[in-house]
């Protein structure tokens, strides 16, 4: 695409206004909360982004890239997967180059990073493209589709594995800007207790009908102080946060899949210290559309995307306590530098079919996967399954480098 009409589709994205709410989502969660009282924002997020038949994720309206709501690094350039696949290629490795290896990615899209990895490999390391089979864990039957028809545009269908044959057990987990988007609930510290924001129904008088509420109640789960005190969090009077229990599920569920692997995770978010500090005493739930970011859940009901900063502290606990170790944590820019971006760069502008147009989209797609104002920010962590006590990988590195 040309970079120019790439930031006047944006700027035409960002004029339009805010789409409805999906009135059956809003007549679902009505009913709901009529029946059962009011419900935990873990399962309004729930029902906005993932029911099966309307949620955000669920239907075939675009979602990532420059036609969605968002862009993500995927999107913005294959060089992000490309880069990738080199960490792809060191895990194989580290795991005695079995003959078959699982490449697993957790919300796997339409198939950008799922295409990028596997074209890396198959340009840089092809005994690893040999082995590899692809594994897209997507809820979206629309997603896969394009997923499906991506990889075959590629040429690569035949490195997707058949969901009715089992996984190899030794493999990677890719999970990019995933966990994110995972249902958290919500809390604050009201009068030195912990409370929970609920969603309620707002009273009628002054209010359209179908219009939600915060209602600060007792906690639901005795898992949200539970989480708090375990990080060592004390948030200060008046302060809100947002706890996502389900990683603690994600973790068991990544477990069961290999007997050994590696696993990267990369997203927003902070160390439970900073994501808790007295600078986002407002928390950092955020709604994503038309590539604007707002604050308000309860407009444009499963259609807008809804956010919360990931808690790397959190990441870290889910993985020691099925078995994984974390390996180390850095940042993006750090990662994919490390991992040799520059490396892939070079031989991309070099390829003769690479014009004027793909070299100012690709120059401008690396500056911001590296620009710490934006995706070059974001946190990767490494774990691993089964692999020696000084196993690394070569993103990790950024810092011991730059120390000697």
């Amino acid at each position: 695409m040309d970079p120019i009409a790439g930031v006047r589709r944006l700027a035409e994205l960002a004029d339009r206004p805010l789409p409805e709410s999906d009135p059956v989502l809003v007549g679902r969660i009505g009913a709901e909360i009529a029946e059962r009282g009011p419900m935990t924002f873990d399962r309004f997020m729930e029902i906005a982004l993932y029911d099966a038949e309307r949620g955000y994720y669920a239907t075939d309206a675009a979602r990532a890239g420059r036609q969605g709501d968002f862009l993500t690094a995927p999107e913005a350039h294959p060089i992000f997967g490309r880069t990738l696949a080199r960490t792809v290629g060191e895990a194989w490795r580290a795991l005695d180059r079995p003959s078959r290896f699982q490449l697993r990615e957790d919300g796997a899209g339409e198939g950008a990073l799922a295409v990028g990895m596997l074209e890396g490999l198959r340009t840089d390391d092809p005994d690893a493209f040999d082995a590899v089979r692809y594994r897209p864990v997507e809820v979206n039957p629309h997603r896969m589709s394009e997923l499906q028809s991506g990889l075959q545009r590629a040429n690569l269908e035949g490195h997707l594995l058949d969901p009715d044959a089992p996984a190899p057990r030794v493999g990677i987990a890719i999970a990019n800007e995933f966990l994110d988007a995972l249902p958290v609930h919500r809390v604050e510290i009201r009068d030195g207790v912990l409370r929970e924001l609920f969603v309620d129904v707002a009273d009628k008088a002054g209010r359209a009908a179908g219009t939600f509420v915060e209602r600060s109640l007792a906690p639901s789960t005795p898992r949200l102080a539970a989480r708090l005190e375990t990080e060592g969090v004390q948030l200060a009077e008046g302060a809100r946060g947002e706890i996502c229990l389900r990683i603690d599920d994600w973790a068991a569920e990544l477990e069961g899949a290999f007997d050994r692997g590696f696993a990267v995770v990369i997203d927003y978010g902070h160390p439970a210290e900073d994501l808790y500090s007295p600078q986002r005493a407002e928390g950092t739930l955020r709604v994503y559309s038309g590539h604007r970011v707002g604050s308000d859940p309860f407009r444009s009901i499963g259609r807008q995307d809804l956010t919360a900063h990931v808690d790397f502290t959190a990441v870290g606990l889910a993985f020691e306590r099925v078995g994984w170790r974390a390996l180390g944590m850095t940042t993006q820019a750090e990662f994919l530098v490390r991992s040799g971006m520059a490396e892939v760069l070079q031989a991309l502008q070099a390829d003769p079919t690479t014009d004027l147009q793909e070299r100012l989209l690709l120059r401008s797609a690396v500056g911001r996967m590296l620009d710490p104002r934006a995706t070059g920010g974001f946190r990767v962590l490494v774990a691993a399954k089964g692999v020696p006590a000084d196993t690394t990988v070569a993103g990790l590195q950024y810092r011991a480098k730059q120390a000697g």
